[in-house]
């Protein structure tokens, strides 16, 4: 291990601490761990804060001002009092109930997708607070599901990676779409058993000062004195051109993310928003943590750490090793070193070659192996240094070890069941 090396996990391990003990402003912890790459000659400016310019940054950062805008409308004051009214109701079935909701919504916007995650993170931490059903058991999990599709058809991105890298290793075996589809069920049944185990033990606590009845009057003040038809149709319209751009973002590039930031500047044109509310939407510390956090991501994945631990631990693994263990050690592997390098795509580009390699080595098909490690890849949520762990720390108030009990567990569960269902559906 390089000394470049050891000094940016020095630094990546006191950000995560800084991050996780609150003992100062969520989100400038990074960009404390930006300005010491740069001290220590790890990278430049340019590259420490590469975050601010990074297309998924931009994106998240204008959803956050159009879900801002959405909050104002009658839609989204129905749909909130239709969650308060369930949270109101409280109990194990209207806890499963919005989970499952959520997760019905992510099966048409797809894993990894940030607009769904925020709008939904950003509606739940509105949920006042009720001893029937806390707020805070929701967001853990229901902010969570966003990532979990309960009807996985919407899996493209991940099937056409599985796709590439057997390609570009000269392996030309026909992966089964249905098949792979009910490889990603298998880890949503994950999800959800480590919900439905925790219910009884996540936190008790309020992430709001109001009460249920003060929320949904405010709500109905808010829509009837601020917020008139032709303003609310307007918003509906931004937010559709927005979601439309980042549908089409993989196949008309940035333009896809020019989209959204159109749709905020309609809102300001029309007064929807103000230009106050707008700019701090745009500069909320949740976008200032995920910039900062893809500066010492990048500076981590260019010294060469992911290759160096893949290579020992394949190295280590060696030609004798139960097929299930393998992929399970090549699962922890990628969404470990995706989650600290902030590189997905490029983390499965590295470990799945290698776990192809072995596979080749013990005379087994690779396809379970490529496709449970390139699903892991979107499997970190451990560490709140991704956009979505990191909203659901600061949006539901958790401390370390409230937000550790519940993600690391889910972590492990949901790449067993992973590793099961890969198997299961493309026996070796």
């Amino acid at each position: 291990m390089t000394v470049e090396m050891i000094i940016t996990l020095a630094i990546t391990v006191v950000m995560i601490v800084l991050i996780m003990i609150d003992k100062i402003p969520f989100g400038a912890a990074p960009l404390f761990a930006c300005l010491l790459l740069v001290i220590f000659g790890i990278t430049d400016i340019k590259g420490a804060f590469a975050g601010f310019s990074n297309s998924t940054v931009i994106m998240l950062a204008e959803f956050m001002a159009i879900i801002a805008a959405l909050q104002k409308t009658n839609f989204i004051t129905a749909f909130k009092n239709a969650m308060f009214s369930m949270a109101d109701k409280g109990g194990f079935k209207s806890y499963l109930l919005i989970i499952l909701i959520v997760m019905l919504g992510c099966s048409l916007f797809g894993t990894g997708s940030t607009a769904y995650y925020v709008l939904t993170i950003g509606l739940l931490s509105t949920l006042p607070y009720t001893k029937k059903l806390p707020p805070s058991k929701v967001i853990m999990t229901a902010g969570f599901a966003a990532n979990h599709p309960l009807i996985p058809f919407n899996t493209a991105l991940q099937y056409g990676i599985v796709i590439a890298v057997l390609n570009s290793v000269g392996e030309s075996i026909n992966v089964s779409v249905f098949k792979f589809a009910i490889v990603n069920l298998f880890l949503t049944i994950g999800f959800l058993v480590n919900c439905i185990i925790q219910y009884k033990f996540l936190p008790d606590h309020p992430i709001a000062d109001t009460s249920t009845k003060d929320i949904k009057l405010q709500e109905n003040e808010s829509v009837s004195d601020k917020m008139p038809k032709w303003k609310e149709y307007i918003t509906y319209g931004a937010f559709a051109f927005a979601v439309v751009g980042m549908l089409l973002q993989s196949k008309i590039g940035d333009a896809g993310y020019a989209m959204a930031g159109l749709s905020v500047a309609v809102i300001l044109m029309f007064g929807i928003l103000s230009f106050t509310e707008i700019r701090d939407a745009l500069s909320a510390p949740i976008i200032l943590l995920t910039a900062g956090v893809i500066g010492v991501a990048n500076a981590l994945g260019s010294t060469g750490l992911t290759k160096l631990v893949g290579t020992s631990v394949a190295d280590l693994l060696g030609n004798n090793v139960n097929a299930f263990v393998m992929i399970l050690v090549f699962c922890i592997l990628t969404s470990l070193l995706a989650t600290l390098t902030g590189s997905t795509i490029g983390t499965v580009y590295v470990i799945a070659p290698l776990a192809i390699t072995i596979c080749t080595g013990l005379g087994l098909d690779p396809t379970a192996a490529v496709c449970a490690i390139v699903i892991s890849g979107w499997c970190g949520h451990f560490l709140p240094i991704d956009g979505m762990p990191a909203m659901v720390l600061g949006y539901g108030k958790y401390t370390a070890a409230q937000f550790w009990k519940f993600t690391i567990p889910q972590y492990f569960i949901r790449l067993v069941f992973l590793t099961a269902g890969a198997l299961l559906m493309f026996p070796v």
